[in-house]
């Protein structure tokens, strides 16, 4: 009765019908089937915080089955009921990093841009020392693989004066931009529908 009683509580958040993991991969799916299809370098969204403990179990869970596919996923600020989920593709994230236009830009922010790794590190820090739920270091787009100049634009512009809003604001192609943002919601649209079907996240992630 005693080893049955111990088997339970260690497949207690590992099942693969426990309703959280259900939650936190279909938060996955829904916001971030980009990353997964290997189209776009990384999203972030919030998640109900609900039990953090629960939540940080569930997300080094999904971290742990998707890195063998190039895909990190990693639980940042908890604060004002809901939490923050970074997934990426790690050697695409680096690539984009070493954009002559973000580097310079990062450069001048105070991030060590000899390091990819130390860069992202300071991203985390910078968002957890963020005074509101909603704020974000400007540059955050860099890390989401937005391109450059839209990234720029937003910084000099204030977030005013875009062509158009999208996944991102936009201030350079803006044909480009959008025919992006038709890619990604037909993206997370096919996703989603194969991935409520049955199909596992894992088979649904391409690697890298």
């Amino acid at each position: 009765m005693n080893a049955n009683k111990s088997k339970k509580k260690t497949t207690k958040y590992s099942c693969c019908r426990c309703p959280c993991r259900r939650l936190t991969e279909r938060l996955v799916i829904c916001h971030g089937s980009p990353t997964l299809a290997g189209i776009k370098t990384a999203n972030l969204f919030r998640c109900p915080r609900g039990n953090e403990k629960r939540l940080r179990f569930e997300i080094s869970e999904l971290d742990r089955r998707l890195s063998p596919k190039g895909v990190r996923a990693v639980l940042l600020r908890a604060r004002d009921g809901s939490s923050l989920v970074y997934i990426y593709r790690e050697n695409r994230l680096f690539r984009d990093l070493e954009d002559e236009t973000a580097s310079s830009l990062l450069s001048s922010l105070g991030y060590d841009v000899s390091s990819s790794h130390g860069c992202v590190a300071e991203l985390f820090r910078r968002i957890n020392e963020c005074r509101c739920s909603h704020e974000f270091p400007h540059e955050v787009g860099f890390f989401l693989g937005y391109p450059p100049c839209d990234v720029v634009g937003f910084i000099e512009n204030n977030a005013e004066c875009s062509k158009c809003v999208g996944c991102w604001k936009v201030y350079g192609d803006e044909r480009e931009a959008k025919k992006t943002f038709e890619r990604y919601k037909k993206c997370s649209a096919l996703y989603y529908t194969l991935w409520e079907r049955g199909k596992s996240i894992e088979r649904l992630t391409v690697a890298d």
